[in-house]
């Protein structure tokens, strides 16, 4: 069965970063994975949506619903995107059946520190209004599956924490990084979705 796990976090806080990493892991083992990047997907649905609070709770929910439709193909969906709301993110995990979250957990100074585009600059300034955790809020998750603490954990071990988790609780079989073969000793190390 496949399932959806989303990446929720401030900008800057690693979201992207992280969930690449997890997709990159996945697809090495031929496992059917789609990333979604918020921003991404923002810019290529129809109806341009704005930061409103309103346009921001649809944008959340038309991610769950894309998610949705992959995971009935049997595709792993992993959605890069701050959902800086608990209601939309409730939402989301009342209507996927194995909804899982990764809290990217990064101080506001850290991530504007990271910020190459200058977007807190710009927010701080007045130049771009709603922008969350300057002028919006951020409403941090209570009860994320996953917390990564990225202002202070590699990226390694992040990803570590994740798929840790996702074998713990079943999402994912044991895997073992794959090695050379001796050609008398064949094995089966593909890892298999529970």
């Amino acid at each position: 069965m496949s399932f959806t796990i989303w990446f929720t976090g401030l900008p800057c806080s690693g979201k992207t970063t992280l969930s690449r990493r997890l997709h990159d892991y996945l697809k090495k083992w031929n496992f059917d994975v789609y990333l979604m990047d918020g921003d991404a997907i923002r810019a290529q649905l129809p109806r341009p949506l704005s930061f409103s609070k309103k346009d921001r709770d649809e944008h959340g929910r038309r991610l769950g619903l894309l998610a949705q439709s992959l995971n009935q193909k049997g595709i792993i969906c992993i959605v890069a995107a701050i959902a800086p709301y608990a209601e939309t993110r409730e939402h989301n995990r009342q209507v996927l059946e194995k909804y899982l979250e990764v809290f990217c957990c990064c101080p506001v100074e850290v991530a504007e520190k990271r910020d190459s585009r200058g977007l807190y600059a710009k927010a701080r300034s007045g130049k771009i209004s709603n922008f969350t955790g300057i002028s919006d809020p951020y409403e941090e998750p209570e009860a994320a599956e996953v917390v990564a603490f990225t202002d202070r954990e590699d990226i390694d071990a992040s990803l570590t924490k994740i798929i840790d988790y996702l074998v713990k609780h079943g999402h994912l079989q044991p895997l073992e990084e794959p090695h050379r073969q001796k050609p008398d000793q064949p094995e089966d190390l593909s890892p298999k979705i529970s």
